[in-house]
């Protein structure tokens, strides 16, 4: 841990999140494969399991920004009241059905991934590319919403072109992976590298909605973008396994 955490560190932090992405991806895709060894026909345990894992290792982090940031969008009030909503503890009914709603998506795209042979290379890939939304969500064209809280720290923090630097590595990282764990298959490829592209998709637009209703991006902005990312990236590769 840094004894001092600034604007550089932050930075770098949010440069670093595919690295614990693949970490946390990593641990989810063991649990497919055990899961899968012992019960070969539980595709939709295993993919329960899964996201479980991926969300209890973030500390449902992320989960609490998606709630919080729906329930402000939801409210449809001024900016202002929209940020004190997203500052308050409890959950709206637009929090619920979001968290709900990405649960879901996340589950059945995982088992069809599953059902397809490509189920542990989708939960590593997916969960990678929705940390890669991290540098792009604190690119220094986006500024904070407020002049307190995380959003302050990471916002404007990473250069375009070290985020497009980490895009690079996590998109040959994942295009590798597909090509060596499965039978080449073009459009499996393809679907690989428009998941990675879709969740760095996934960042210009929450961040623009972000900046259009609250003037810039919070860390629950952040939490949500990962999260919607990640069912994005999911039912990609669901859809061209």
């Amino acid at each position: 841990m840094p004894s001092t955490v600034d604007r550089p560190v932050a930075g770098r932090a949010m440069v670093l999140a595919p690295a614990v992405g693949l970490m946390v991806g990593a641990i989810a895709a063991g649990v497919v494969a055990l899961v899968q060894l012992v019960r070969p026909d539980a595709d939709l345990l295993t993919a329960v399991l899964a996201v479980l894992v991926v969300a209890g290792l973030s500390g449902a982090l992320h989960l609490d920004g998606l709630a919080d940031f729906a329930d402000a969008l939801g409210s449809r009030r001024d900016r202002e009241t929209m940020l004190r909503i997203m500052k308050q503890s409890d959950i709206g009914p637009f929090g619920v059905v979001s968290i709900i709603g990405v649960l879901l998506v996340d589950v059945a795209a995982l088992t069809t991934c599953i059902q397809a042979g490509f189920g542990w290379q989708a939960a590593l890939i997916a969960t990678t590319a929705s940390r890669l939304t991290l540098p792009w969500s604190c690119r220094t064209t986006a500024p904070a919403a407020r002049p307190d809280g995380l959003g302050a720290v990471v916002a404007a923090t990473v250069r375009p072109l070290t985020a497009a630097a980490a895009t690079a590595v996590v998109l040959a990282g994942a295009l590798i992976l597909t090509w060596l764990t499965t039978a080449p298959d073009v459009l499996r490829l393809a679907g690989t590298a428009a998941a990675v592209l879709l969740a760095v998709a996934t960042a210009f637009a929450t961040t623009r909605r972000a900046h259009t209703a609250l003037g810039g991006t919070t860390g629950d902005v952040l939490g949500a973008t990962v999260e919607l990312a990640l069912p994005v990236a999911l039912l990609t590769l669901a859809l061209t396994s």
